[in-house]
């Protein structure tokens, strides 16, 4: 495995799935794979979950790990080609990321949408340039388009927790004061899209529809309560406006995931990625209730890219 960006990376997901549910019952069987092995994790944007899942799953594979917090931990960075390098960046990525792959095995690269133009972000400027130059396998730990990494994890926590042999998974848009990006609401729905045993429905205001290519073939329901209604999980999500790029077009917190919203599905599980403004998103009896899977959700963040890291040395122990 070269790269991990998308669902298409992964390969079969029963059996990316059934390899998380074998990693995470024996974290600790393949660290001869990570012995000498050094992964570097850059980080444009700030990190919770996925910058400690990185590191325990490298630390798991008996690799080393070395997290570089662009702007803090280096010069900053000039993106794009072709400027005049007058202003307050230092050192250009070109230079960057080859000294970068000079020192390590794989790396992981975290960069979040700028909404300044829906063009740059949906190109992956900077994810793209990581994969050209490095000359090292990367990782998407969430780039401005997707976020591979949580959708695995999201899978394999439905799998663990389904008690019907296809669930009904809903993922509903919800209010949240800021524009977040689409990344992963983009790789949810890519990922339950391609999950074999999966109904999937979205259901989001007008203007709020992903990509065109992201829709393609999702059932999607503008009334959140039918959409709800036999729903196994509820995913519960912001992100800002595809068409109308970046704005925020509603704050309506008739949308928020709250205990009446729930009792309109089939006692269904409650997700999301975190972080979560409470009240906002999903109200306090709802994330802290017993059908609320948040916490084992975030665990199941270090065995989904343990998993990637996984494949990943094994391609390189095989000179692939």
């Amino acid at each position: 495995m070269k790269q991990f960006l998308t669902v298409g990376d992964i390969g079969d997901l029963g059996k990316a799935i059934e390899e998380a549910k074998q990693v995470k019952a024996t974290p600790f069987a393949w660290q001869e794979l990570g012995r000498n092995k050094t992964i570097i994790l850059v980080f444009f944007n700030s990190s919770l979950r996925t910058r400690l899942s990185s590191q325990v799953a490298a630390q798991n594979l008996g690799m080393h790990a070395i997290v570089l917090n662009i702007d803090k931990d280096s010069w900053k960075l000039e993106t794009e080609m072709g400027v005049v390098m007058d202003g307050d960046k230092t050192e250009h990525l070109r230079e960057a990321i080859p000294v970068i792959g000079s020192y390590c095995d794989i790396i992981g690269v975290r960069s979040f949408a700028r909404y300044e133009s829906r063009e740059f972000d949906y190109q992956e400027t900077i994810l793209k340039q990581f994969i050209e130059y490095s000359g090292r396998p990367v990782i998407s730990l969430e780039s401005a388009t997707r976020h591979p990494c949580q959708a695995f994890a999201d899978l394999l926590t439905i799998e663990e927790h389904k008690t019907v042999a296809r669930p009904k998974v809903v993922m509903t848009w919800a209010p949240h004061p800021k524009a977040l990006p689409q990344a992963v609401p983009n790789s949810f729905a890519e990922w339950m899209k391609a999950a074999p045993d999966v109904d999937f429905v979205l259901t989001c205001p007008e203007g709020y529809d992903l990509a065109p290519d992201i829709m393609e073939g999702v059932t999607l329901e503008r009334d959140q309560k039918k959409a709800l209604e036999g729903a196994d999980f509820v995913y519960a999500k912001n992100w800002a406006s595809y068409e109308h790029y970046g704005q925020i077009l509603s704050k309506d917190r008739s949308w928020t995931v709250d205990a009446e919203h729930m009792s309109w599905t089939n006692n269904a599980k409650f997700m999301h990625c975190l972080p979560v403004r409470r009240n906002m998103i999903v109200s306090d009896e709802v994330i802290d209730g017993p059908n609320s899977l948040v916490i084992p959700e975030a665990a199941n963040r270090v065995f989904s890219i343990q998993t990637v890291m996984k494949r990943m040395l094994e391609d390189l122990s095989r000179g692939k």
